[in-house]
């Protein structure tokens, strides 16, 4: 992986807390499962409970990208994080 976008998604993942209003779920859900994407890989374990709605969401987002490339994940976090700090 490249150093530059390491640094890039690093800075990125530092910037999502300082945004001037909360994304909506839906994004939430993207940024959750690039990030995941890009640091662990693909989704692994068993999926949540049919009642725990909100780990349930995050686990079939990051399941939807299973097979992408770790510096895809982090290339796509990035670029998605430009786009809401604009």
């Amino acid at each position: 992986m490249s150093t530059d976008l390491d640094a890039e998604f690093q800075h990125a993942a530092a910037a999502i807390t300082q945004l001037p209003e909360r994304p909506d779920n839906d994004t939430l859900l993207k940024l959750y499962a690039l990030y995941k994407q890009a640091t662990v890989g693909d989704a692994k374990g068993p999926k949540p409970g049919f009642f725990d709605f909100v780990n349930t969401a995050k686990y079939e987002a990051w399941l939807h990208l299973r097979g992408m490339r770790a510096d895809d994940a982090q290339r796509q976090y990035v670029s998605l994080v430009r786009q809401l700090r604009a």
